[in-house]
């Protein structure tokens, strides 16, 4: 990766981070907060279109931003969900770029799903069923019950709302960087 495409990168996820705490706070309704580092990181992809492992690391940089600010049930999670949505984000870009226009945005409504629902497993998994089997207390119902309220509630609002704002992003800044060169 070349140091204008690490700078373009670096600067995405930090607006995105800044994007994501001001959200945080801002008077929304909960499911009405989108992701704005999973944007940003999402932008960054698409704009640069790193390598596998870049986009991976630019998913870590991005899951390491989304657990310090994050106010989540167990913000270490993003360290796992994040490189998984990076990931998606390249693999759907590259496969849809010269032959959908819609690209930007199919393209972060997948990572956005993706990390979502990778969230929710590692979230299961550490955090319910290893202390449910301790006590005893684990049950199927009460983790499908978890998983279809997360999904209603936050996923899948999160995830149109990042793909709106993926979308409306995307072309006024390729139309930036293509001026650039």
């Amino acid at each position: 990766m070349k140091s204008q495409d690490i700078a373009i990168v670096g600067i995405l996820l930090a607006v995105g981070a800044i994007a994501r705490f001001a959200a945080l706070y801002a008077p929304l309704p909960p499911f009405l907060v989108p992701n704005f580092v999973i944007v940003f990181y999402c932008l960054a992809i698409m704009l640069v279109v790193p390598k596998f492992s870049q986009a991976l690391g630019i998913g870590f940089i991005g899951g390491i931003i989304s657990a310090l600010i994050s106010h989540s049930i167990f913000p270490p999670g993003n360290l796992i969900s994040e490189p998984i949505g990076a990931v998606a984000c390249l693999l759907v870009f590259q496969a849809l770029k010269n032959r959908f226009a819609a690209a930007p945005s199919v393209a972060t409504l997948v990572a956005t799903f993706a990390s979502g629902i990778s969230f929710l497993c590692v979230v299961m998994l550490l955090v319910m069923v290893a202390p449910g089997l301790l006590f005893k207390a684990f049950n199927y119902e009460s983790l499908y019950a978890f998983f279809s309220a997360m999904m209603v509630m936050i996923v899948i609002p999160t995830a149109i709302i990042n793909t709106i704002i993926a979308q409306i992003l995307y072309v006024p800044a390729s139309r930036a960087l293509s001026r650039r060169s």
